[in-house]
């Protein structure tokens, strides 16, 4: 019987896809896979065309398909080709590397688009993968919208990460999550979707996860917090092509002396400046040493110019990191000019709008909401004033305290009319909470005197002391022991639309005090619009806040505390919220604030204090002329005549 050549030809084929499992392909790194294979199909490419890796993709690339690294986030601003690169690193996995790959987008219908522009084209282009999809254009079980399943028996889902059960139920070797800042942060309330996600890997041998996305809202940014995950924060630090200095490229910034800079009168024509001796660098100059750059951490100092080989910060070889983040941003990418990015700035400056996207998409970096609240220690500390102890328009003292494991640490503020405040005395004593002795220099802390610029000694007139954490029984028996109207114990309520000061009209059960819960949002609020205030000399700005040239009251250290906050947006029960974050950094200079505020409140609404008609009457006092030369000047502040230590307060 003879066999025709068709018949041959259709015999040889099915060997041959029969012996495709058992066939062991040269080894090749991601980038030599894609250089030789990899093709820019027009739906989806600005050029179509033969893939080239350009230098400052290499190791973003390779580090996708290094088997060694299990983690790879990528923070990335649009125009460096990342999408491609995504593509890339898929068809390496499925054809090279034969694993099962499930990529999620956003939402349902994103995932159906990315299938059919990116995926079904990259699969019509690339020959490799191409031999794998005998299906390819025809209706078939293996050939679905969210599902490709190819001849060696490997799949590739594409489907939305918003929906829990697209999670489950499959078994991956890599998954990959793109746009992930888009992404719900709790999925159906199972969880983040990079913990569900990541469960389907857990079982591979060389399981991958590459998460990356233009970020969005500090705070809230999925790709932020799966990059604070990893050690390693990797940018690409290229040399200076005059002297040499390693730099990655920075936007700067008017107040910077170095970054991306123009002439207003021909915006388009941007060069850089050099951060290490000013050298001007024509783009194309810098583009010109991308390859001789290196991705390093700036946090832990190790680096890598591949993707495949690390170092550390003495160049000695290391193993390969299990989790690595790549920062990468348009002013690397040879797609667009820097003057165009100063274009872009100039059309987006005006608007808040137009200026989030140019810093999420240009400059790939996180936005933050509460830009508007953010007050800056060094503005504060340029502002600062010399007056005295007490200045003249102080008419009261109000105290704080802020009770820390290991210390207790106090601010005495003075107010004046129209709520004017001077920061007059800071203190900090270290030791054990609890002990006697440490509460007895407290103690001695609490009754002491203050000298106004008139000569008049002043108490304070009360005291506001943080009872939270680890010693409320403490602070309890000291608001018994030095007058329960006197030193109140107060904890924070932090949630908007609580008073300032919520004082209770009785007594707690069983402690005996009056526990006073703060507004503390309410209270962090109005301080943050006060210190926008700038003092005029000579002249009274009410709610002005006023620090003295004194570093023994206030230095640095207490400036960066009490801006320590900024209001971010979170997410809490699937509601946005506003909340006052300190993001990590000491605040009890801000603690201690809110305290002071609070306690003037409860003074206010509680005890009649009136510090505009408290002025008034010092102002009237002071034309009278004294009846007795020696008459002793005003007890406390003048509107409390009381000991506030006395047993009947």
């Amino acid at each position: 019987m003879s066999i025709s050549t068709p018949q041959i030809e259709e015999l040889g084929k099915a060997i041959s896809l029969g012996l495709m499992p058992l066939m062991r392909p040269v080894p090749q790194t991601p980038v030599e896979w894609a250089d030789e294979n990899f093709y820019l199909s027009s739906e989806s490419s600005y050029q179509e065309g033969r893939w080239e890796t350009l230098p400052f993709q290499v190791a973003i690339l390779n580090a996708m398909g290094n088997d060694e690294i299990r983690t790879v986030n990528v923070i990335k601003s649009a125009r460096v080709g990342y999408s491609k690169m995504l593509i890339a690193a898929s068809a390496y996995q499925i054809e090279h590397k034969r694993r099962n790959i499930l990529l999620l987008l956003p939402t349902d219908g994103a995932a159906e688009g990315f299938m059919k522009s990116q995926v079904e084209t990259m699969i019509r282009d690339v020959p490799s993968v191409f031999e794998l999809a005998p299906w390819y254009g025809k209706k078939h079980r293996d050939n679905t919208l969210n599902t490709k399943r190819f001849s060696h028996s490997k799949q590739l889902w594409c489907l939305g990460g918003a929906a829990a059960k697209n999670y489950r139920e499959k078994s991956v070797d890599t998954i990959i999550y793109d746009e992930l800042a888009a992404f719900e942060p709790d999925v159906e309330k199972e969880g983040s979707p990079t913990f569900l996600g990541d469960k389907r890997i857990e079982g591979s041998t060389f399981p991958k996860s590459i998460r990356g996305s233009t970020p969005k809202i500090k705070g809230t940014c999925q790709i932020e917090a799966a990059a604070s995950e990893s050690p390693h924060l990797l940018k690409l630090h290229i040399p200076c092509p005059h002297c040499g200095g390693e730099q990655h490229l920075k936007w700067g910034g008017k107040d910077c002396s170095y970054g991306i800079k123009w002439d207003p009168e021909k915006p388009a024509a941007a060069w850089y400046v050099c951060e290490h001796t000013g050298c001007v660098i024509q783009q194309h100059e810098m583009q010109d040493k991308h390859a001789a750059g290196r991705w390093i951490c700036e946090r832990t100092g190790i680096w890598t110019r591949d993707g495949i080989d690390y170092f550390d910060a003495d160049e000695q070889p290391i193993p390969t990191p299990e989790s690595l983040t790549f920062h990468i941003w348009t002013a690397y990418s040879p797609f667009t000019t820097w003057g165009r990015i100063v274009l872009d700035f100039y059309k987006a400056k005006g608007d808040i709008s137009k200026l989030k996207t140019f810093t999420n998409t240009t400059l790939g970096e996180t936005w933050e909401e509460d830009q508007g609240e953010k007050v800056e220690w060094e503005t504060l500390w340029g502002r600062r004033e010399v007056y005295p102890q007490v200045p003249h328009a102080g008419l009261v003292l109000m105290g704080s305290i802020d009770t820390q494991d290991d210390r207790y640490e106090g601010r005495v503020w003075a107010y004046g009319a129209g709520e004017e405040s001077w920061l007059v005395d800071r203190w900090i004593l270290n030791g054990d909470p609890a002990s006697e002795e440490l509460l007895r220099k407290v103690g001695l802390r609490l009754h002491e005197l203050y000298t106004r610029a008139d000569g008049t000694q002043m108490k304070v007139e009360r005291w506001a002391w943080d009872s939270g954490g680890h010693y409320t029984d403490e602070v309890y028996a000291q608001s018994r022991k030095h007058g329960v109207q006197w030193v109140i114990p107060v904890k924070g309520a932090n949630v908007y639309g609580k008073p300032i000061a919520n004082f209770p009209r009785t007594r707690t059960k069983g402690s005996r005090v009056y526990l006073t819960e703060v507004g503390t949002d309410n209270a962090k609020e109005l301080i943050y619009n006060r210190l926008k205030l700038q003092p005029q000399p000579g002249m009274s700005v009410p709610g002005c806040i006023h620090l003295p040239a004194n570093n023994e009251i206030c230095d640095e250290d207490e400036l960066k505390q009490l801006t320590a906050e900024t209001k971010r947006l979170k997410i809490e029960r699937g509601a946005r919220v506003y909340r006052w974050d300190a993001g990590g950094r000491r605040n009890e200079a801000l603690d201690c604030c809110v305290y002071a505020l609070a306690a003037l409140r409860i003074s206010q609404q509680r005890f009649g204090l009136d510090l505009d008609l408290l002025a008034a009457a010092i102002a009237v006092t002071a034309t009278q002329p004294e009846s007795k030369p020696d008459a002793p000047k005003p007890a406390a502040s003048g509107w409390l005549q009381i000991d506030p230590g006395s047993s009947w307060i």
